[in-house]
């Protein structure tokens, strides 16, 4: 059985779409959903689930981080409540175990072909890393799942996943990240500033709302409230700290 682990960005997108061209039969499509995602991520997902479905592929299917009183909880919620930031901010990896890792875990413990599937062994998780980031396709294989790299095993880099999309006749998706991200560039807050001030308005607030010590704000050693009053959105001083984010699908 084959889950593949749709990120919303190039190199996934890129995989399922040559999974298509390939003949490879996928059982299941999970996108994780923080709640943050771009507008423009959530119908990027809609519209690529229905070209899936029309090609032969089962649909894309979102799961979210719900809490034991079953409410759904998103990452922005959950930092307002905790007056925190997201956990990458302060130097950990990335936020991807509980609100991407754990639902998308929580769905295929209650998934019925999931449990059939267990019955034979292992399942196989797809994950979209390019063969320009090898380093980072080394998940260690636990007692549930074994882990898959197609894109490298392909030898597809970057360029060859944005190839692939638009040979099959679709837009580029774009970076797939929480708007309030720390691993945003500055260019990247610019823009999100123009085009859906809104958003950037909740991001200033998250950051206003934390209790911080430690750090200054979402840049980490700096607030993005300063970065945005600037006009100059490219000081170096912006650049000190390079803060990876592993929720990266190929923006």
């Amino acid at each position: 059985m084959i889950i593949v682990s749709y990120g919303g960005g190039t190199n996934s997108t890129a995989m399922l779409i040559e999974c298509v061209k390939r003949g490879i039969e996928v059982d299941l499509i999970l996108f994780a959903d923080t709640g943050g995602q771009r507008p423009e991520t959530y119908c990027y997902v809609e519209m690529f689930s229905k070209w899936l479905v029309d090609n032969g592929m089962p649909e894309i299917i979102a799961v979210k981080k719900v809490t034991r009183a079953q409410e759904i909880l998103t990452l922005e919620d959950n930092c307002l409540q905790q007056k925190m930031l997201p956990s990458i901010a302060y130097g950990f990896k990335s936020c991807s175990h509980k609100y991407k890792i754990q639902p998308q875990d929580k769905y295929c413990n209650n998934n019925e072909k999931c449990k059939e599937g267990w019955k034979d062994g292992k399942l196989t998780k797809f994950i979209g890393y390019d063969a320009d980031e090898e380093h980072r396709a080394k998940i260690p294989e636990d007692d549930k799942y074994k882990y898959q790299y197609p894109l490298v095993e392909w030898d597809m880099g970057r360029d060859e996943c944005i190839e692939t999309i638009k040979e099959a006749g679709l837009e580029l998706p774009g970076k797939s990240a929480c708007f309030f991200c720390p691993s945003s560039k500055p260019h990247e807050m610019r823009a999100l500033q123009l085009q859906h001030p809104d958003l950037a308005a909740r991001a200033l607030k998250m950051e206003a709302n934390a209790e911080l010590t430690s750090i200054k704000g979402l840049g980490r050693n700096w607030a993005w409230r300063d970065l945005l009053a600037t006009e100059d959105m490219f000081d170096d001083e912006y650049h000190s700290i390079e803060i990876a984010c592993g929720c990266f699908d190929g923006g």
